[in-house]
C-alpha cells in the first residue's frame, strides 16, 4: 500500500565448516531463516555444494542462494574434489583438508567486501571469522556445531585448568563449578585442550552464538551457566533436522546414501516397532578391523536385528574371504544378512530417514551432536561410544544428565576419528550395553519413555509458540534493531 514502509530483510551470509556434521545444521539453520523471510547467502566450496541443494530447493531462490570460492587444493598438496572432512582417507588428508578451510580466510573476507552483509553467521571452528567484520555496520554471530551443555563445559574446565594440571595423575576427574556432578576417566588431549580455547576465543569476540538444540535439553540450569560465565545469551534454534518433514527429505540430508532409500524403507518396514539396533559411528569415525571384528561378535551374540553402517568397508565390496574373516566372524553374512535379519551400508546412510522409523529401538553411536539431535528429535534411545573431539562430553548431557542413553564403556579419547586406538572395547561390553536397551528390561522402558519424551519436546520447540521457534522470531528480531540503529 502507497505511503506503507517495508520493512527490509536482514542479508546474512552463512560459513559453514567443511564437515558435514557442521555444514548439515547450518544448511538447515539458513533455510529456517529463508524461510522466515531473511536474505541468506551459504558460503562453502564447490565439491561442497551438494550437501545444501535441499535446503535451496526447499526455499524461494530470493531468499536463499549459494556462492561458491574455489578451495586452495593445490596449495595443501589435495587432488581436485577432495574439500569435506567426508573426503578423508587418514590423518594426513584430515589435515590438509583442514588447512585448506583455514586457507579461505582472504577470499572470503574478499567476498565480503564486495557483497556486504548485515551479520555474518560463522562456524566458531574458523579461528578468523570475527576479521571478516571489518565494517563498522557489519557484525558476527558465531555458529557451533557443539550443544551449550559442552560448550560451557569446555569453558568451566579451561577456567578450573590448573586445577586438573596440578591433579594430572588422577585416574578420573570432576569439574567442581559446573551445574553437574561430571566425572570423566579421561582427560583430552592436550592439542584437543589448544583447539576449544582458540573456540572459545572466537565465541566470546563474537556477538552471540547460535545453537543447533533446543533449550529444554540443555537445560536451564546450563544456559544460565553459561550466560554468567561467558556474559553472552546463545540461541537455541534447533533440531534443525525437523525441517524435513517427509522420509524422502531426510534421506537427501547430507552426502548421497550408497543404498537406496527404496531398498532401506522396505528392509525397515518389514521389521516390528522397536526391534531394530542402529548403529553408526559417523563419517569420520574408523575402527580397526579387529575392533569391528568384536562390534560384529557383540551383534550377533545379541541376537537382535540391526542395520550397521560401516564406512571402513567403503568400496572394498570384492573382499575375498579372506579379508573379510578379518572383521566379520565366518559364516557372519550367511547367518544375518542373506537371511534379513541384519542389513550392512558401506559408506554414507540415510541415517535421519533411518532414526525416524518406528522399528529402530535404540542407536549405538559416536556421539557426535548431529547424530545425538537426530535420534533425539526421533525419540530414539542411545548406545553411546565416544571416539573423538568433543563426543565425550556430549556423551554425558545423554547418559548422566537427561538419562536417555547408556554407556558402552569406551575411555580412549582420540584426538581424532582415524587415531590408531591402544585399546579394543569387548564383545561383552559391547552386548551388555546393547542388552540394556534391547532387551525391553525396567531400565530399557524408563530410558526410552525419557528418550520419547525429549523426542516430544523437540518437536513442539520448532512449532509455532515453541522455544526454538520463539528464539528464531526474537533473534530476528533483535538483529534487524540492532542493524538500524547502526544504520542511523
Amino acid at each position: 500500500m502507497e505511503g506503507v514502509e517495508v520493512e527490509r530483510p536482514l542479508k546474512l551470509h552463512m560459513l559453514p565448516f567443511l564437515s558435514p556434521g557442521h555444514m548439515i545444521p547450518l544448511g538447515d539453520i539458513a533455510a529456517l531463516f529463508a524461510s522466515h523471510g531473511q536474505q541468506v547467502t551459504i558460503i562453502t566450496t564447490p565439491s561442497n555444494a551438494h550437501f545444501f541443494t535441499k535446503s535451496l530447493s526447499s526455499v524461494d531462490p530470493f531468499f536463499l542462494r549459494l556462492h561458491t570460492i574455489d578451495f586452495p587444493s593445490q596449495q595443501v598438496d589435495l587432488p581436485d574434489g577432495v574439500e569435506s572432512l567426508s573426503s578423508t582417507t587418514g590423518p594426513a588428508t584430515m589435515a590438509k583438508i583442514c588447512k585448506g578451510a583455514m586457507l579461505l580466510h582472504e577470499p572470503i573476507r574478499e567476498f565480503v567486501e564486495k557483497d556486504q552483509p548485515d551479520y555474518i553467521i560463522a562456524d566458531c571452528v574458523y579461528p578468523w571469522i570475527n576479521d571478516l567484520a571489518n565494517k563498522p555496520h557489519i557484525s558476527t554471530i558465531a555458529f557451533t556445531g557443539f550443544s551449550l551443555f559442552t560448550i560451557s563445559l569446555i569453558e568451566s574446565l579451561r577456567i578450573n585448568r590448573s586445577y586438573f594440571d596440578q591433579n594430572s595423575s588422577l585416574s578420573s576427574f570432576v569439574d567442581p563449578n559446573f551445574p553437574h556432578s561430571i566425572t570423566f576417566c579421561s582427560t583430552p588431549p592436550k592439542q584437543l585442550i589448544a583447539f576449544e580455547e582458540r573456540m572459545l576465543e572466537t565465541i566470546r569476540k563474537s556477538k552471540g552464538l547460535i545453537v543447533n538444540n533446543f533449550a529444554e535439553l540443555d537445560g536451564e540450569d546450563c544456559i544460565k551457566h553459561y550466560e554468567k560465565t561467558m556474559g553472552y545469551k546463545a540461541w537455541h534454534l534447533g533440531p534443525a533436522c525437523l525441517i524435513r518433514k517427509t522420509f524422502q527429505d531426510k534421506s537427501v540430508r547430507g552426502n548421497e546414501s550408497v543404498v537406496s532409500v527404496h531398498e532401506c524403507l522396505s528392509w525397515l518396514d518389514s521389521k516390528e516397532d522397536n526391534s531394530v539396533l542402529y548403529i553408526c559411528f559417523g563419517s569420520i569415525s574408523y575402527f580397526s578391523d579387529k575392533q569391528l571384528y568384536e562390534i560384529a561378535s557383540g551383534i550377533e551374540n545379541l541376537g537382535h536385528e540391526f542395520v550397521w553402517v560401516v564406512p571402513e568397508k567403503k568400496g572394498k565390496e570384492d573382499e575375498s574371504e579372506e579379508q573379510k574373516e578379518k572383521w566379520l566372524p565366518k559364516g557372519f553374512e550367511e547367518r544375518n544378512i542373506l537371511n534379513k535379519k541384519g542389513f550392512i551400508i558401506k559408506g554414507w546412510a540415510p541415517q535421519a530417514m533411518i532414526l525416524s522409523h518406528t522399528v529402530v529401538g535404540a542407536f549405538m553411536t559416536h556421539c557426535g551432536w548431529n547424530s545425538i539431535v537426530e535420534a533425539i528429535s526421533a525419540g530414539i534411545p542411545m548406545i553411546t561410544w565416544p571416539v573423538h573431539g568433543e563426543q565425550f562430553y556430549n556423551e554425558k548431557l545423554i547418559t548422566v544428565v537427561q538419562r536417555i542413553g547408556v554407556e558402552v564403556g569406551a575411555t580412549e579419547w582420540s584426538l581424532h576419528g582415524f587415531q590408531e586406538k591402544d585399546k579394543v572395547v569387548s564383545r561383552h561390553s559391547i552386548e551388555k550395553a546393547m542388552r540394556r536397551l534391547m532387551d525391553d528390561g525396567d531400565e530399557a522402558k524408563e530410558i526410552r519413555r525419557r528418550a520419547q519424551e525429549f523426542g516430544r519436546k523437540a518437536t513442539q520447540a520448532v512449532q509455532e509458540g515453541g522455544s526454538s521457534n520463539s528464539n528464531l522470531l526474537a533473534l530476528i528480531g533483535d538483529l534487524k534493531r540492532s542493524r538500524d540503529r547502526k544504520l542511523l
